[in-house]
């Protein structure tokens, strides 16, 4: 009986070990991704009340956690039922987020400047924050839900290349999962309480000294690193795109081969946003004045 429990705690330490080198491996495969994916999350996490950056921060990260529940059970199911499928979603998850990065970057190109009463509009919507916060935090949601897809998928394909048994995998892509969620948004949340540091540590140090620079240094580099994220997340959302199209669509892989691979993902997922940006827009017309009748 006693070598049989041994035996046990054998196993279990074999499969921890497997778990621990697999992760590893899945883990420097979505390293890119996961750069991507907190640099779009802390753009799409910032923007708000200080008051409400936690608040909000927090209902992104359980959203998060949701969308991780849903993914890798589903992921599984596909992968060992019918693998084709994940592509077909990998390349519709890849259209949205090029739709979001495109569409970022026509609006600040084209943004007209507003009249008064496109002014006064505007800030009656705004008297109605909280409807404006719920609809940031589901876009927020949104996006995770599709990088989320991107990572449970690559580190799906690292377990499975491995050829390691089906616990293995399970245990090793969930874990690369959620701990995706939690240093992401660790680090978003760290982004976004620089200020209050910075306030915290001018306090303490009387306004004097070492520290007080350094808490005049973190206020004011808040706004620039806001501004930075912006732009570093709409570029991060046509290339994790332009990624997805050009290792999915097997005519994309194969154009445009001397190309160095980041300006071909680049220019691949601008197309995808740009055509994405006018369906959309057409769409949106015709409805309007079908609508109308």
């Amino acid at each position: 009986m006693a070598s049989g429990f041994f035996a046990i705690l054998d196993d279990i330490a074999a499969l921890m070990d497997d778990v621990a080198v697999t992760s590893k491996l899945a883990t420097q495969k979505t390293a890119g991704i996961l750069g991507d994916d907190l640099a779009v999350n802390a753009e799409k996490a910032t923007g708000f009340l200080s008051s409400r950056e936690l608040p909000v921060l927090w209902a992104i990260t359980k959203g998060s956690f949701i969308n991780k529940l849903i993914i890798l059970p589903i992921a599984f199911l596909l992968n060992a039922f019918f693998p084709l499928a994940i592509q077909y979603i990998l390349v519709l998850g890849g259209l949205y987020l090029a739709f979001e990065g495109v569409e970022k970057v026509i609006e600040f190109l084209f943004h007209r400047s507003k009249k008064g009463h496109e002014v006064v509009e505007e800030s009656v919507k705004e008297e109605n924050a909280e409807d404006s916060e719920k609809a940031k935090i589901k876009s927020a949601i949104m996006t995770d839900f599709i990088l989320s897809i991107e990572i449970v998928i690559i580190a799906l394909g690292t377990v499975i290349q491995q050829e390691h048994p089906l616990l293995t995998q399970i245990i090793t892509v969930t874990f690369v999962a959620f701990l995706a969620t939690v240093g992401v948004y660790g680090i978003v949340a760290l982004i976004v309480r620089m200020d209050d540091a910075g306030f915290k540590l001018i306090k303490k140090s009387n306004d004097k000294g070492f520290f007080s620079k350094l808490g005049h240094l973190l206020v004011m580099a808040l706004p620039f690193v806001i501004k930075l994220l912006g732009v570093v997340g709409t570029v991060a959302l046509i290339l994790v795109s332009g990624g997805i199209f050009v290792h999915n669509i097997e005519y994309i892989h194969h154009l445009l081969p001397t190309w160095p691979s980041i300006l071909k993902e680049f220019t691949f997922g601008a197309i995808g946003g740009l055509l994405a940006v006018i369906l959309f827009t057409l769409s949106k017309k015709i409805y309007s004045l079908a609508t109308r009748r």
